[in-house]
């Protein structure tokens, strides 16, 4: 099995927990947890700043930056949109589930900055309809680019059945910058964390720098993560299969920029129309 890959661990609340340490990379590092009702995930954040994205159930927390519920959870990735919550560096909270079955997954990394709190329902959450044709993909734009924080990243993305997603290819693993000092392409880490309908259903994702001496195909399933250390990375949706992953990312720069793998540029001026499928899933949803 590819290094990329990442399994659940059975027979534990955090199935998934991936450090700079345990990556051999610098900056990111992303856990995934399940809660029964009443149970209580306790932390401080240090030197950190947090992202907790819901992705099942409903959750309190109470801390000494403030308190938050959600009362619309989604009972799973494919019946709305994510709440999301930022926390910054020293913040000591308690997060108790309130639901039967809580799913969350957070992202975190080491700053130097501090920022206020921000609670993010799915009504407020920017939705994207992005590419074309069967490159056609949702994104919910959980932290994006400019939302007040320091170095973290986070977008859920909805890939429909047969489709192709982070496509055309594209990396962000060099920091560029133009004659006036904006970042073309910084260096950031990021994980990839899959969901599916069926246990049966799987993506297909490749990981390859130009030179390849990094050129993995891997194969996820549902609740694997797939490691980006560096190098392009685009997935496609196996046919009859909608795909979901969320996207943390860290790094130099609290951006999305990227460049394109330049044998795939010519994509972009191709597409026709949108895929009409999507989107897959709205804050709507969530009410239901």
């Amino acid at each position: 099995m590819s290094p990329l890959l990442v399994k659940p661990k059975k027979d534990s609340d955090t199935y998934h927990s991936i450090s700079p340490e345990s990556a051999n990379w610098e900056y990111l590092n992303f856990e995934a947890r399940q809660l029964k009702l009443g149970a209580q995930w306790k932390w401080d954040t240090e030197e950190n700043e947090l992202v907790i994205v819901l992705l099942s159930g409903n959750f309190k927390v109470t801390s000494d930056k403030g308190n938050w519920e959600t009362v619309n959870g989604r009972k799973d990735v494919f019946s709305g949109v994510a709440h999301t919550l930022y926390l910054p560096r020293n913040t000591n909270f308690t997060l108790e589930a309130t639901s039967a079955n809580l799913d969350i997954a957070y992202g975190w990394c080491a700053v130097d900055e501090d920022f206020p709190p921000k609670f993010v329902t799915p009504e407020d959450t920017p939705v994207v309809i992005f590419g074309g044709d069967n490159a056609t993909r949702q994104f919910n734009d959980l932290v994006p680019p400019g939302f007040g924080c320091s170095k973290m990243v986070c977008r859920e993305v909805y890939t429909p059945s047969g489709n192709w997603s982070s496509f055309p290819a594209h990396k962000h693993d060099e920091r560029i910058l133009d004659d006036e000092g904006n970042v073309l392409e910084p260096v950031q880490e990021e994980t990839y964390f899959y969901k599916f309908q069926k246990p049966e259903a799987y993506a297909i994702q490749q990981v390859y720098t130009k030179d390849r001496s990094l050129d993995e195909i891997v194969r996820p399933r549902h609740d694997d993560v797939v490691m980006i250390p560096k190098g392009f990375h685009p997935v496609v949706a196996e046919h009859g299969f909608h795909c979901y992953y969320l996207n943390f990312l860290a790094g130099t720069d609290q951006c999305l920029a990227n460049t394109t793998d330049p044998d795939h540029e010519w994509i972009y001026d191709s597409w026709s129309e949108k895929d009409k499928r999507l989107p897959l899933v709205t804050a709507e949803m969530n009410k239901k």
